[in-house]
């Protein structure tokens, strides 16, 4: 189980040096964003940043970068190739590999939308990437949709799909919580990935270990949540920690950011905005439940 409310059990990030710089905390790449979802990736950008990740770049389709960039000044942009639907397309797959040799952990999935072009890329990345990499949304779509021909993963994964994305993946759509928790750990085993179940008591699981989270409310359940999650996970695997550790911590977090929210804003109001606006308190709350 992941601990008590408290969190006391929980993954500890290391320490920040008294002499650290930006370089120290890794550089998360986020590969997403499409036209009309702009504002997924966007969102995974800014929440990586909230969680400590030293640089945060976000690489897009050209035909939205300007929107993408407009929205949060503090992380990088970079233009790929789009199709002619706004999509990134299948010719930005050298460059989204050369920047990838140059993070320490990527993030795709949010705002990506669907092509084949896209499958191929996700897909690709799964396969031949060294580095952590943290797929959700449609980065999981293009992982189901190539389920049969996919070779194993050459580093660290982390699947974040909600409860339609993991029947699609699984074959399975389970409901209470025990089968939640064997299906989770089925799917993880069978990839060699962590495998976050999103939901109400989101599970994480790595195919040895499992963890029911037990922190977040029904006002989380709108859209853009997931990709803040997504951001949030990658920027702590770029501070060092295990792909299942940054799984366990980021639910935790994340979900403590929207317990945070509702105390002011109520269920009904809270937006994915909302939490990443409400992430340092989550950080904040849960290192004076440490301490007592």
């Amino acid at each position: 189980m992941l601990g008590d409310s408290a969190g006391v059990d929980l993954p500890r990030l290391p320490e920040r040096m008294v002499e650290g710089h930006k370089g120290h905390y890794g550089l998360a790449l986020i590969v997403g964003g499409s036209r009309g979802m702009a504002g997924a990736a966007a969102l995974a950008g800014m929440a990586a940043l909230r969680g400590g990740a030293g640089l945060v770049r976000l690489a897009v389709p050209d035909a939205c970068l300007d929107t993408i960039a407009a929205l949060e000044s503090s992380y990088m942009t970079l233009p790929l190739v789009s199709d002619r639907r706004g999509r990134i397309s299948l010719d930005a797959l050298p460059q989204i590999v050369e920047q990838a040799e140059r993070a320490t952990a990527v993030a795709v999935g949010p705002g990506l939308g669907r092509s084949l072009g896209l499958d191929t890329i996700v897909v690709r990345l799964y396969e031949s990437l060294k580095i952590p990499m943290v797929l959700d949304a449609d980065g999981l779509n293009g992982l189901a949709a190539r389920l049969d021909q996919l070779g194993p993963p050459a580093g660290p994964r982390v699947l974040t799909p909600h409860p339609g994305e993991f029947e699609r993946l699984a074959g399975v759509k389970p409901r209470v919580e025990k089968e939640r928790i064997a299906e989770a750990s089925r799917l993880a085993k069978r990839l060699s990935a962590v495998v976050v179940l999103k939901g109400h008591r989101t599970v994480i699981a790595n195919g040895e270990r499992t963890a029911v989270n037990t922190t977040g409310n029904p006002g989380m359940a709108t859209g853009g949540s997931g990709d803040v999650l997504t951001g949030l996970i990658v920027s702590l695997i770029c501070q060092n920690l295990t792909c299942f550790e940054a799984a366990r911590l980021g639910v935790y977090l994340h979900g403590l950011a929207g317990d945070i929210a509702v105390e002011s804003l109520g269920q009904e109001s809270l937006t994915a905005r909302d939490l990443v606006t409400t992430l340092p308190g989550a950080f904040r709350r849960l290192a004076l439940q440490s301490q007592t």
